[in-house]
């Protein structure tokens, strides 16, 4: 279970990460509804590396905030990755954030299906040079467990990428 102390260290890791780079951060959230951002800003000092955060809950919002096409949306559905992809390269592009992280999903009770559960979450992470990855999980339990997982992963996707990626290429 991923536990409050855990999302705070989490977000400390990203802070002192993106901070040692000199680069920020920009969140763009649909079921977590503002979660990653909550946490990341809890970290005295994060105004050095977080920029901005980009409740998406619609998708009109995702449409109109972060440029994700209408067609994309009709194809693949808002809870998809094609989506959460349009979503951070959209987060880079609509703010001075050189990395960026999405997450679209269900987080129940209702809403979910056969073919997207109530537990679905997709992520994508995007760096100005472009797409970074994306990953689509499926998380057991309640809306808040479900949510919390979710900012769990979107936070150590962060971590794992400026961990990987060269200074150079983030």
């Amino acid at each position: 279970m991923v536990d409050d102390r855990m999302l705070l260290s989490y977000a400390q890791h990203v802070g002192v990460a993106l901070a040692e780079r000199g680069l920020m951060l920009a969140s763009a959230e649909s079921c977590t509804g503002g979660w990653v951002g909550q946490v990341v800003t809890a970290v005295a000092g994060s105004s050095a590396w977080y920029d901005r955060g980009f409740i998406t809950y619609s998708n009109h919002a995702k449409q109109q905030m972060l440029g994700v096409q209408a067609a994309t949306l009709t194809q693949y559905g808002a809870v998809s990755e094609q989506t959460a992809q349009e979503m951070a390269t959209g987060a880079i592009k609509m703010s001075d954030a050189q990395v960026a992280v999405a997450v679209t999903g269900i987080a129940g009770p209702a809403g979910g299906s056969q073919e997207k559960p109530v537990g679905m979450v997709c992520f994508a992470w995007a760096s100005k040079q472009g797409l970074a990855g994306s990953e689509t999980h499926f998380f057991s339990g309640d809306r808040e467990a479900i949510r919390r997982q979710a900012v769990g992963t979107a936070l150590l996707g962060i971590i794992h990428l400026l961990d990987v990626m060269p200074p150079s290429l983030v």
